[in-house]
């Protein structure tokens, strides 16, 4: 099928391969004629890398290692398979939004590769919040299923902002991608949702709801910082709704 027939589908097989090219450093072979349109994904990625993750971080626990050592790994390994991407979203995003006075200056600022004192705050609370979640987590229930829960819902965040906002600059990857179709946003979370439920039962309906109120929280931000939304916004976006879903679990697997 053409790229012009493609592009009235929803859903698309070639969409999972998309996102996973764009979402990670993993070798697979793509095509992007529907980057924006294959969002509906983006969940499928998260769920891909947590499952990797997993592994080497479930054999140091078989072999006795303490969740709190385990946990680094997982984290590190997410970090890794990503090409902290999201990581590095949130440093700029850090910068950019309290670092600047007015739009312009702050899309400056968040399009400069060097990071300052927001940025390095960001990332330190970020790594740190997810290291020690993960760690009760694995501690507590040692249940792999909800870090993958939390990885495809966290990323389902990012095409709800991606809808809702227009481009605020005219070139980056979020510009290059192309602006989400709202049912493309809406499918995503919905099958996240959907997955997480034959993992985690009901424990995923919440989780989605708080992962759309993360999307809105973000989305709103950005609207009134710099008037849409980028890659970095994007990034940012999934880590914020990641820390946010780790702390609402603790309460229930404690």
């Amino acid at each position: 099928m053409g790229a012009s027939g493609s592009d009235t589908l929803l859903i698309h097989p070639n969409d999972p391969a998309t996102a996973v090219a764009l979402l990670t450093r993993l070798p697979v072979k793509a095509r992007f004629e529907r980057s924006a349109r294959a969002a509906w994904a983006y969940p499928l990625a998260g769920a891909l890398l947590a499952g990797l993750a997993a592994l080497p971080t479930y054999g140091l626990l078989l072999l006795g290692i303490p969740p709190m050592i385990a946990a680094v790994v997982f984290v590190a390994a997410m970090v890794i398979m990503s090409g902290a991407m999201h990581e590095d979203g949130l440093a700029d995003t850090a910068d950019g939004l309290w670092g600047g006075w007015d739009k312009a200056r702050r899309l400056e600022i968040m399009k400069d590769s060097r990071i300052g004192a927001y940025g390095v705050i960001a990332l330190c609370l970020s790594l740190t919040l997810r290291w020690l979640a993960v760690a009760v987590v694995l501690d507590t229930s040692g249940a792999f299923w909800l870090l993958i829960a939390v990885a495809m819902l966290s990323r389902a965040a990012m095409p709800l902002v991606m809808t809702a906002l227009p481009h605020a600059r005219t070139d980056g990857l979020s510009h290059a991608q192309g602006r989400v179709p709202r049912r493309t946003a809406l499918a995503g979370l919905t099958i996240a949702t959907a997955i997480a439920f034959l993992l985690i039962n009901w424990l995923s309906l919440p989780l989605a709801a708080l992962s759309f109120l993360c999307a809105a929280l973000c989305a709103a931000t950005a609207n009134m910082k710099i008037g849409g939304q980028t890659g970095d916004i994007l990034g940012a976006t999934q880590q914020v709704s990641e820390i946010i879903l780790l702390i609402a679990l603790l309460p229930l697997v404690g």
